[in-house]
């Protein structure tokens, strides 16, 4: 259900569970959470994508209650991916929910289709978001529209995320893949080292 593709130094990693929205099992996390991890000092680029008409729902139904929703694994993940010294481009096919957006947040970039939505309802549902979701995204929206999304359980549009500046382009979706890629042609034609360093010195 989680698919890896390497090429060049451009790692595309891709949720495949179209059937279930892209949601995210427990063993789901651990296995994105190790490709990114792995990806340290391996990967030159990084693009995490869905398939479907979904990028992800979040946790999967069952396994939410049963404690998935307030687990480490979540964490784990997104730390993983803002860890990462390459660039990191999620290429939204379509809606982020809930705890998925951790993963979103991490990246560097964030393209979606038009029709794509953002919403994270964790207290509509009786959860508190991840401790770093609220801060990465404060510092991509401020914090009014923070909470108008965590708090006032906002669903936001494609076009409204752009405007936020919680999604960098809007791109149809027979164009989504390659852009994703042209993003990170620069990073992978350059110096490792160079991109490494731009990295660092980038807020």
């Amino acid at each position: 259900m989680i698919r890896l593709d390497k090429e060049n130094g451009l790692w595309t990693v891709t949720i495949d569970r179209p059937d279930k929205a892209n949601s995210l099992t427990g063993a789901m996390l651990t296995e994105l959470s190790e490709i990114a991890e792995n990806a340290q000092g391996q990967a030159r680029a990084l693009i995490l994508t869905g398939t479907g008409k979904v990028f992800s729902a979040g946790a999967d139904l069952e396994e939410a209650r049963a404690g998935l929703a307030t687990s480490p694994l979540w964490e784990r993940l997104s730390g993983a991916i803002a860890a990462l010294p390459c660039l990191t481009v999620a290429a939204m096919n379509g809606t982020l929910a809930g705890g998925a957006n951790g993963m979103a947040l991490a990246c560097d970039l964030r393209i979606a289709v038009p029709g794509a939505k953002v919403f994270y309802p964790v207290m509509k549902l009786g959860f508190l978001p991840q401790p770093s979701d609220p801060k990465r995204m404060a510092a991509l929206i401020g914090p009014a529209r923070t909470r108008m999304i965590l708090m006032a359980g906002a669903k936001i549009t494609a076009e409204e995320a752009l405007t936020f500046g919680l999604v960098d382009r809007i791109v149809e979706p027979d164009q989504l893949m390659d852009t994703a890629r042209a993003l990170t042609a620069d990073s992978l034609a350059a110096d490792p080292a160079v991109a490494r360093g731009i990295a660092a010195m980038c807020p």
